[in-house]
């Protein structure tokens, strides 16, 4: 894995990769099921990852849970990103490699599995430098 990839354009196959996974819904898609479960869903949308890809805006399916709540580990670490100045792609990015700050995991596969700690860790340690 390139020393820089957090600085290099992320990959486009990341995107294929995520939406083959965990689906890779538009933002106005994910609208209009958050409308039909919540009177205003704009609260939940301003928690959401977002990437954004050929002028269009989408939303990782992996932040969300069967019942299509938000998965509050997921919330947690990209507040944190958020914090951090880390872009939403590199956050996503983040999420989907092999991690050498979670001994070569993805943290996306620790989502459901690990303590919100190990993965806020994993994540300041992986931006330390990089953070603006």
């Amino acid at each position: 894995m390139p020393a820089d990839l957090y600085r290099s354009p992320v990959p486009e196959q990341l995107w294929e990769r995520i939406r083959t996974e965990f689906h890779l819904p538009s933002l106005e898609q994910v609208r209009e099921r958050l409308s039909a479960v919540h009177e205003d869903p704009e609260p939940v949308i301003r928690q959401l990852v977002r990437v954004f890809l050929d002028g269009g805006t989408y939303c990782p399916g992996y932040q969300f849970r069967p019942d299509q709540t938000l998965e509050p580990v997921v919330v947690a670490l990209f507040e944190r990103a958020m914090e951090l100045r880390i872009p939403h792609n590199y956050f996503a990015l983040w999420m989907m490699v092999p991690s050498p700050a979670l001994q070569g995991t993805r943290p996306v596969d620790l989502v459901r599995s690990s303590d919100a700690s190990v993965l806020l860790a994993g994540l300041e340690r992986t931006f330390r430098d990089k953070a603006a």
